[in-house]
């Protein structure tokens, strides 16, 4: 307030938008008009305000050490288990190679049984039968004789 001229100021909020408090060069305070962008008063930040965490997150949180500790025991288990596997995998080598040892008797055995009947069939002598046909013309009635030998 200047001493000569007691005028009340008002407070900045009552201000109204457009309108400014400007000191004159007498050293005056007045009201005037702004004829350039006003400047709004800066915002109050507001307070933050706590999130509810999702159930997503939540079920997350909890299935995390779960899965975490079902892999080291599944770990634990194989380590353990491993002398045992290797013997399996040997066992199922050896199994392996006896079926095919197997099969190759087998096939020795099929061929000597093959060739013992072929000998046998050799030995008894089937008959032999022979047959001649003939026929005079293309529809000429046919003849024919069997030989038994």
């Amino acid at each position: 307030m200047h001493p000569d001229h007691p005028h009340p100021t008002l407070p900045p909020q009552d201000i109204p938008p457009g309108v400014q408090e400007v000191i004159l060069p007498s050293g005056e305070r007045a009201l005037a008009y702004s004829t350039g962008p006003t400047t709004p008063p800066p915002a109050v930040p507001a307070a933050p305000v706590a999130q509810p965490i999702p159930a997503w997150a939540k079920s997350t949180a909890l299935l995390a050490p779960t899965v975490g500790g079902g892999i080291a025991i599944a770990a634990v288990g194989l380590s353990a288990a491993a002398p045992g596997l290797i013997a399996v995998s040997h066992v199922l080598w050896s199994a392996v190679a006896t079926i095919a040892a197997g099969g190759a008797v087998a096939a020795a055995v099929i061929g000597r049984i093959r060739a013992r009947i072929t000998a046998a069939q050799r030995e008894m002598q089937r008959p032999h039968i022979t047959q001649h046909i003939t026929a005079t013309g293309l529809f000429g009635r046919a003849n024919g004789t069997i030989n038994h030998r």
